[in-house]
């Protein structure tokens, strides 16, 4: 994979998710899970999304890697995200990241041409730009409106 417009992965409603759709838009990709402490944090990704869909867009991605904390089966965690969240961004079916061709994309600099990253837990935010390119990778405990995310979404590349 050269660019994370060349990936595809099936999505929690069975329908692929085809990155290259998102092409002229800033992409924030987070690893997601129900059970986790960081949890919350949906309710500002779904802030930040419902505010700049025009030229934004985030892909969650469900797991239950870390800690065990997504044990819910794909529509049990796409119900969990609609009844407590009213989430209306993109999620991925459930997977494993590490076997996940995007997570190897944003890990790994020579895939990426950017940085090397190692996802430590739930809710670790990747950030995109409009030409695909990888800008930065940020742990969980960066809330999604930390001013150095809400900045890049304002920004003009």
């Amino acid at each position: 994979m050269t660019s994370i417009y060349d990936c595809k992965v099936e999505g929690i409603d069975g329908k692929e998710i085809d990155f290259a759709d998102f092409r002229g838009k800033k992409i924030l990709i987070v690893n997601v899970a129900s059970e986790c402490g960081f949890t919350p944090q949906y309710q500002q990704l779904v802030e930040l999304f419902n505010a700049n869909k025009d030229n934004f867009i985030i892909v969650g991605f469900p797991t239950n890697e870390f800690g065990n904390q997504e044990p819910k089966k794909n529509e049990e965690i796409a119900e969990f995200c609609q009844l407590n969240y009213k989430v209306t961004f993109p999620l991925a079916a459930k997977m494993e990241l590490k076997s996940n061709p995007v997570y190897k994309w944003l890990s790994i600099e020579e895939e990426n041409k950017s940085i090397d990253t190692e996802v430590k837990w739930n809710f670790h935010k990747f950030l995109i730009n409009e030409t695909g390119g990888l800008v930065a990778s940020y742990p969980s405990a960066i809330t999604p409106f930390d001013e150095s995310i809400l900045d890049w979404i304002q920004s003009e590349s």
